[in-house]
């Protein structure tokens, strides 16, 4: 996108936030696959969803009783990249998380239209 300033031609780079949720064994790849794409930095959240994939057989406490979970243990892994790099890193997790299952998880991109660093309270001027 470029948009005119006084006169002047000024870019605007448009930044995408690409969310990626995906079984838990797969973290290691994912997060790998992301960074040899040309993110510069991924952020994990460790958390339990429930979808299409099945539910592991678990223990009770004693290890007597085996029930099957509530939900299954996922993580959502999360990277802010320039437009331009959007389709690259999403190839690059589907290759590495895809096993060709129900449960192989989502993958979410959306438009970042404001960013702010909280240590110094500035707005960054490359997204605005």
């Amino acid at each position: 996108m470029i948009n005119f300033l006084n006169g002047n031609i000024c870019a605007k780079i448009i930044m995408k936030r690409i969310d990626a949720m995906v079984p838990t064994m797969r973290r290691r790849d994912v997060i790998d696959s992301i960074l040899n794409a040309g993110a510069k930095g991924v952020t994990l959240v460790e958390s339990r969803g429930k979808g299409n994939g099945d539910r592991p057989m678990v223990g009770g406490g004693r290890g007597t009783a085996k029930y099957i979970a509530d939900y299954n243990r996922i993580d959502t892994i999360t990277t802010v990249v320039d437009d331009s790099k959007v389709d690259s890193t999403v190839s690059a997790i589907m290759d590495s998380a895809y096993r060709g299952n129900d449960g192989d998880g989502m993958i979410f991109v959306s438009a970042i239209e404001e960013a702010y660093k909280i240590g110094t309270k500035e707005k960054i001027p490359s997204l605005g």
